[in-house]
């Protein structure tokens, strides 16, 4: 089979890349600078051209090209675009959307029946996203990721945070009052690859059963022998948890057997 991917150059796109082309996959990557995602005409032909399996959008704005409003535009404005393409077309999308589509005030954990609510910022686009996705395809499938936890130097998972906290700071204050939504890289990629046999609609994928932070981290640092100084701390309170008893479940103790 052969599959487009949106964002490959991100830590979950790379991450699905190497995953599907492991299990004999074909995968293509968008390129921006070739394909723009302000061109019509010019995606509906480069999809039209490469009759992929199904289309994958990862993309989010994370390097800034000063494109006015990019954040809006990836998000939000890309998001709809690809939906309605993708439908016109007859190939299956699958958009990756967030946890943070809820707010702090809205407490976990979260599950399909909860409603979102951010107001602002990268969780309203992400909402907003999700609505226009189905109004544009109605057979789509959208799923929320947490934080991921892989083991890339530099990109944006939770140990390159904590890593960059300790060089920063010289000390990590770790909350043991936030539980939050968070996996594993290589098990979110097998989720998305699974979600294509899944019926159209919105999917949450949580490996966090009832950890905190604190927890967590005190558990990489201990596997890794990573000398990080650790400390407790009580100054965010939230349950960001996500459940979805539709999903095959990945627990975090999996790979952090130390959890307690």
């Amino acid at each position: 089979m052969k599959f487009v991917i949106t964002g490959m150059s991100g830590t979950v796109g790379r991450a699905l890349s190497d995953y599907l082309t492991k299990k004999g996959h074909t995968v293509v990557g968008w390129d921006r600078s070739k394909v723009s995602m302000f061109d019509y005409n010019a995606m509906e032909t480069f999809l039209k051209n490469e009759k992929p399996d199904g289309l994958y959008h990862l993309a989010v704005p994370s390097r800034g090209t000063g494109i006015p409003n990019e954040s809006w535009a990836v998000n939000y404005q890309w998001t709809s675009e690809l939906a309605w393409i993708c439908r016109v077309l007859n190939i299956p999308f699958y958009y990756t959307s967030t946890v943070m589509v809820f707010s702090v005030n809205n407490k976990g954990p979260f599950t399909p029946q909860s409603t979102p609510d951010a107001y602002d910022g990268y969780g309203y686009e992400k909402r907003m996203a999700e609505e226009r996705v189905f109004y544009q395809n109605p057979e789509a499938r959208v799923i929320r990721l947490g934080w991921q936890i892989g083991y890339e130097p530099g990109s944006n998972t939770m140990i390159s945070w904590l890593e960059n906290q300790m060089k920063t700071e010289g000390i990590i204050a770790a909350s043991t009052r936030w539980l939050p939504a968070c996996s594993f890289l290589e098990d979110t990629v097998q989720i998305l690859d699974h979600l294509r046999s899944l019926a159209p609609g919105i999917y949450l994928f949580d490996s966090n059963e009832k950890w905190s932070f604190y927890q967590i981290a005190f558990a990489i640092n201990r596997l890794g022998k990573r000398g990080w100084n650790i400390v407790a701390s009580d100054n965010y309170v939230y349950d960001q948890r996500m459940e979805d008893n539709r999903l095959p479940h990945f627990s975090l103790k999996t790979h952090l057997p130390t959890l307690s």
